[in-house]
């Protein structure tokens, strides 16, 4: 005959524990989750105006280009700095300077890593930052426009164009600050700066995806 175990308040109690601490996680993840329902707003029209500096956090440079043909390799460029001056009612008034430490690049590869930040690379002993500052904003719809300015790279500086994008505004529900999000693209041929180690055999255009976050 199979003894069964005495019920024990304690192991009861154990359990009722973990159920609710596993019903209050779940809560955590599902708010966590859908944020935008009630911190962002999409609509242009509710941005406001002001002066913004860049939130280094969650502000990214993505780079692709061709590996000899065979595949698209990608590295990023983070830990960006930077200030935006926005003009909600007449866009083009507004501006935008960043400042980008190349010695931070970032590969899956730590050998490539070492190797991008010496000459003939991008050489950051001698050119520790690039640095963008825009020149003119032209909008083309509500939530699109183009930025045009100059791009210092490797000591060189060259006019540039980015597409952009307004992702959505609203207050950060972690450090409650106003955040206006953007995310851009572009292309760059990396030899008009200098840097042509391997090309054609390394992609000489550059593929740009840029997330941009900024605080008020």
């Amino acid at each position: 005959m199979v003894q069964l175990p005495a019920y024990d308040d304690d192991f009861g109690e154990r359990c009722m524990k973990r159920v609710s601490y596993a019903i209050a996680l779940g809560i955590v993840a599902c708010a966590l989750s859908h944020p935008a329902q009630a911190q962002v707003d999409t609509r242009t029209s509710q941005v406001q105006s002001g002066e913004y500096s860049v939130e280094s956090g969650h502000t990214q440079i993505v780079f692709s280009l061709s590996h000899f043909g065979f595949t698209t390799y990608t590295g990023i460029l983070p830990n960006i700095t930077g200030h935006l001056t926005l003009n909600a009612q007449d866009p083009k008034q507004s501006s935008v300077s960043v400042t980008i430490p190349m010695g931070d690049i970032q590969t899956t590869n730590s050998s490539l890593n070492d190797e991008l930040k010496e000459a003939p690379w991008f050489n950051v002993a001698k050119y520790p930052n690039a640095t963008f500052q825009s020149t003119s904003i032209i909008q083309t719809d509500p939530s699109h426009a183009v930025l045009y300015g100059n791009l210092t790279l490797h000591g060189v500086t060259r006019p540039e164009m980015l597409k952009v994008h307004f992702i959505s505004s609203g207050i950060n529900m972690f450090d409650k600050k106003y955040t206006v999000g953007f995310e851009a693209s572009g292309t760059i041929q990396r030899s008009d700066f200098g840097v042509k180690m391997f090309v054609p055999y390394i992609g000489d255009e550059v593929q740009l995806r840029i997330a941009g976050a900024f605080e008020k």
